[in-house]
């Protein structure tokens, strides 16, 4: 016997646990078509032109009659032209998860002097434009031995914009709110900001318009000014060790949990990853939020097709109006540059089981848990409330994770099924896999194993599990990406607008 699972009694395929060889028997059905773990086998007879259900949800429509056993994929479903809206949400509204496992908990963190809190106590290095990215590596390159032990990493922050750009609009605005949310997190312990001088973003009027001031822990520094890039490295150098002495005296204490602010993320993803590694995480969620933490879920061409589900979970009329916003948005921009939303999955994504972007898009919403959408932010836009906000951004991992870090998170949870690599700086990355023979083949990069789902395991024993890693991660210990050294290289700001 080969094992599937039906996720629900609506549902009219099985996600296959093994893989079947045609012929054998899966659920009581003969297989007619040799199909891999982890994808989906049709349960009944469906014909042509009609809507296919997992997860109890709409995931796309056949192209052509499927009979009982065959294989479903991108040869026989596809996105077709029913969608589910909003109108299908009776009230907004839901109630704030409860969990007796977060009560109590604390984690140990850096009391910042603005009122945020830390999970590291890094120092950054961070470019205003592309053409400081030089400088800004050789001064870090400086400071790879020898720190205190009470500083975690000089970090540099480079990018390939800040200049040949309107000096308003969607474009600058959105970078100016990713370098100014570097800026001010948390997890840095000082911050040289370092520009060329005739750049567009220019570094004074960035710092005027965010509400942030130089000082001990924030320094700048234009080449320019410097006397050309040798001198900027000297004296950038010089800076840094200020900043170094200056956040080598600062210590972890304990902190409420209403300080952890969750960056959720998923990549690489399986026809597992919304049924082990997503719910899970969900899971570990709902326990912050009960304990009046918060989270981030991101990516808007990820919810495509699940939106409904988020709405009818919205604090407020002015929230469903909000990511409905973000979602037209999205599809009159895709349009604009000859695109779809359906475009999505990846083609790593179907060879894991994945075949619309509905699909995917149910899976990856199960991160956010049951509790309420209270807020709807623009990318990198700072947190204006605790519990589950959205923040729009692109589905590109380290685009939407830099965003997520930008608007606050000090922690970031990412699951994968086919094997991301990603890791970031300053908020460590948690890495979720969904499936066991990922876990095990890239053990070098994977945190937890969401898999003993498969085997009995509750998902919310497996929340609590990533739970209690996500608290051990915030107080200090180590990710696996923190290990190898991933994370500069991911930060990837959003680039809109024109460039001139």
């Amino acid at each position: 016997m080969v094992r599937a699972l039906r996720i629900t009694s609506h549902d009219d395929v099985a996600i296959l646990i093994d893989p079947a060889e045609q012929g054998s028997v899966v659920l009581g059905l003969v297989a007619r078509d040799a199909i891999p773990a982890g994808h989906k086998m049709a349960l009944h007879d469906i014909t042509t032109g009609s809507i296919v259900h997992k997860y109890g949800q709409m995931i796309g429509v056949t192209s052509r009659a499927i009979r009982a056993g065959e294989h479903v994929h991108s040869h026989n479903l596809a996105v077709g032209e029913h969608r589910s809206h909003v109108d299908a949400i009776s009230r907004p509204g839901a109630s704030r998860p409860a969990s007796s496992l977060s009560d109590g908990v604390t984690f140990d963190g850096y009391a910042r002097a603005d009122g945020q809190v830390g999970t590291r106590n890094a120092i950054g290095i961070i470019a205003s434009v592309n053409c400081a990215a030089t400088a800004v590596r050789r001064i870090a390159r400086r400071f790879e031995q020898d720190l205190p032990p009470t500083i975690d990493a000089v970090v540099p922050f480079t990018h390939n914009s800040g200049c040949g750009m309107a000096k308003s609009g969607d474009g600058f605005e959105t970078l100016e709110r990713t370098l100014a949310g570097y800026a001010r997190h948390p997890n840095f312990g000082g911050v040289l900001m370092l520009g060329l001088g005739c750049e567009v973003a220019q570094i004074d009027g960035l710092l005027e318009r965010h509400g942030l001031r130089t000082g001990p822990r924030l320094r700048t520094l234009t080449i320019q000014d410097a006397g050309g890039t040798a001198q900027a490295i000297e004296q950038g150098s010089a800076i840094v060790r200020d900043l170094i002495e200056e956040a080598s005296g600062d210590r972890r204490s304990p902190r409420p949990l209403t300080d952890l602010v969750l960056g959720l993320q998923c990549g690489g993803s399986d026809g597992w990853s919304g049924v082990t590694a997503n719910p899970a995480l969900g899971a570990a969620t709902d326990m912050l939020i009960a304990a009046g933490g918060s989270a981030y879920l991101s990516e808007t061409p990820e919810i495509y097709g699940a939106e409904h589900l988020l709405m009818a979970r919205a604090t407020s009329l002015e929230v469903i109006q909000a990511l409905k916003a973000r979602i037209d948005w999205w599809e009159a921009y895709a349009a604009r540059n000859g695109a779809s939303l359906d475009n999505n999955p990846s083609p790593g994504n179907k060879a894991g089981g994945l075949t619309t972007i509905f699909e995917k898009s149910l899976g990856a919403i199960a991160k956010a848990g049951t509790a309420p959408l209270a807020d709807v932010l623009l990318y990198g836009e700072q947190r204006r409330v605790r519990g589950l906000s959205f923040m729009d951004s692109p589905g590109y991992d380290p685009c939407s994770a830099t965003g997520q870090i930008a608007s606050g998170a000090n922690l970031l949870a990412f699951t994968t099924g086919r094997g991301s690599v990603f890791g970031s700086q300053p908020a460590p990355c948690l890495k979720i896999a969904s499936n066991a023979a990922l876990a095990r083949a890239m053990a070098d990069d994977m945190d937890i194993d969401a898999s003993p789902v498969l085997d009995g395991m509750s998902v919310q024993e497996a929340g609590a599990t990533i739970f209690r890693a996500l608290i051990a991660t915030a107080s200090g210990k180590p990710t696996k990406s923190e290990l190898l050294g991933v994370g500069d290289f991911e930060f990837v700001p959003w680039q809109l607008g024109a460039w001139m």
